[in-house]
């Protein structure tokens, strides 16, 4: 029987688990606009009036914000992904390339997920790559995946990852849930307090920390 017929075979372009990419980078992510207001940092810190620490405590902000992000893998801006996938990737058709860090993508949005490129080294010219039509391939939202329907033959084989896919996952809408934000003020105010590192030995969360408040909407790994 052709592989190309096999119903779930590991590559085609049902959904799979583990998922079939070599490796993920960031390609860009803001680091400059803050989430949390001022006037949100300075009435839960107390502060009131004080605005001496206003440069400090927005530097927290975005430190804050940058490691909710991290926790639950999702983008309360913007952020820029590239993909490597080896040449298995293509062991049946139409192809599936797996998109990391989108599981928390805003269906709300009419495009939660820009797919800027899809590309490949060859053999011919390995130093250079080779962009794809954007006419094979669509983002499949259901499974936060490309399905390609077909790549050239001259894929470099002699390379551990030759096809990229340039991405980009739109701001995510549980940035404005209460629940996140207070998640976050928790955590800000951590950093506030204790700048330095805040004990030696190992210490028990607090119920109804800051995990308590985010476990909900973290994605489960598979």
């Amino acid at each position: 029987m052709a592989v190309d017929n096999v119903v779930g075979y590991p590559f085609g372009a049902q959904t799979r688990n583990p998922f079939n990419y070599v490796k993920v980078e960031q390609t860009n992510r803001d680091v400059s606009t803050n989430w949390l207001t001022a006037n949100e940092i300075t009435e839960h810190l107390n502060l009131f009036d004080d605005e001496s620490q206003d440069t400090y405590v927005l530097s927290l902000e975005l430190a804050t914000r940058m490691a909710i992000e991290d926790y639950l893998g999702m983008s309360i801006f913007a952020t820029s992904y590239r993909v490597y996938y080896g040449g298995e990737s293509l062991a049946a058709a139409p192809a599936s390339l797996d998109l990391p860090e989108v599981s928390q993508a805003s269906v709300a949005s009419p495009n939660p997920v820009t797919i800027s490129s899809v590309a490949y080294w060859n053999d011919s010219t390995p130093s250079v790559l080779t962009t794809v039509s954007s006419s094979q391939y669509y983002y499949d939202a259901s499974g936060n995946k490309i399905v390609v329907a077909g790549l050239p033959t001259d894929i470099n084989t002699a390379m551990t990852a030759p096809i990229v896919v340039n991405y980009t996952v739109a701001a995510n809408p549980l940035a404005a849930y209460p629940v996140i934000k207070q998640a976050a003020l928790l955590l800000l105010t951590h950093f506030y307090n204790n700048r330095a590192n805040a004990t030696e030995t190992k210490l028990k969360d607090i119920p109804f920390g800051v995990t308590t408040l985010l476990r909900n909407y973290k994605p489960l790994v598979m």
